[in-house]
């Protein structure tokens, strides 16, 4: 079937076409291939591209992105169809924390606050008090009265940056981001020699020992945003390396260097999941409507509570 596809200049043509026909809206994450943050209507993090999605008038929403972030427009637009160009497009974080465990988990914790980072399954989310994001997760916090104990997940990275940084004390699921916990502390350190003068930008779901080095800890969009703002020429980059195509087009005079992962010669600093969508999947999934994020009504309602709490932070 491949063989029949429409290749080069005449694929992205072919796209064109279909979004206009299908009044379709492109959403493209940072840690998609450059083709595709190139192409997509509008490109963020976890945090914008739920926003966009909530305020879209598309009758078609395409996700570029990995399974929950779909699942999130879908919560967000029951009434349009959410496609996602390859299902398979899963996430470690997600996978680590399945609703029914998390449900037993807050069981035998009824007076906690159950606080989601948004990389969840629906189901866990409508097992969820509030959703979070790495934007907004210090301000989530906050917002809850003090002296209420908390159980958060499913990062276990990001819960701990959160202890730090708010001095609340939470129970922290044990899940990681199988690209987030790969870089090598030693490349770090090694970079950080060669470039004496480079600032170091970490992800919250990095391991400790990588945010101890860094100058600046932050989402993927306050990442991009300290690159264009803190008046530093080169900034060593722990996060997945997508990101560098918008740090690049924003200001390309300066210098990026990413973190390796730990595997010899490997690209295990990049997303496996995000890079399974593909301009051939895009345009698949426009012509088809196809593959669809579907859920039942119930879960739906359920996981839109603790988002809507969320967005009504601001």
């Amino acid at each position: 079937m491949n063989a029949t596809l429409p290749t080069g200049d005449e694929l992205l043509d072919a796209i064109e076409r279909l979004r206009k026909e299908r009044n379709a809206v492109i959403l493209g994450h940072y840690y998609q291939d450059p083709e595709i943050q190139d192409l997509s209507d509008f490109i963020g993090d976890s945090l914008q591209l739920a926003k966009a999605a909530r305020d879209t008038d598309a009758d078609v929403i395409l996700f570029c992105g990995v399974h929950f972030m779909a699942e999130t427009a879908k919560i967000l637009n029951p009434d349009r169809i959410v496609l996602v160009p390859d299902m398979d497009a899963g996430c470690s974080l997600a996978d680590a924390c399945p609703a029914e465990e998390l449900a037993a988990w807050k069981a035998e914790h009824p007076d906690h606050v159950v606080v989601s980072y948004i990389n969840c399954t629906a189901a866990t989310k409508a097992q969820s008090d509030i959703i979070c994001t790495s934007s907004n997760a210090v301000r989530v916090v906050q917002s809850i009265p003090e002296g209420t104990p908390i159980l958060f997940a499913p990062d276990r990275n990001l819960g701990a940056y959160l202890v730090r940084q708010t001095g609340r004390p939470m129970d922290l699921w044990q899940g990681t981001c199988i690209v987030h916990e790969t870089f090598s502390e030693r490349a770090l350190l090694d970079l950080m020699v060669r470039h004496p003068d480079a600032k170091v930008i970490a992800h919250p779901e990095c391991e400790p020992p990588l945010l101890a080095h860094a100058d600046f800890v932050g989402s993927t969009s306050a990442l991009l945003n300290y690159t264009q703002t803190s008046g530093a020429q080169t900034f060593i980059v722990a996060t997945e390396p997508g990101i560098i195509h918008q740090m690049t087009k924003a200001r390309p005079d300066l210098t990026y260097l990413p973190v390796p992962g730990t595997g010899e010669g490997c690209n295990c600093n990049e997303c496996p999941f995000m890079r399974l969508n593909t301009l051939q999947k895009i345009y698949l999934a426009l012509r088809d409507l196809a593959p669809r994020i579907e859920m039942d009504e119930a879960t739906r309602q359920a996981a839109l509570v603790p988002l809507e709490r969320m967005m009504a932070l601001g």
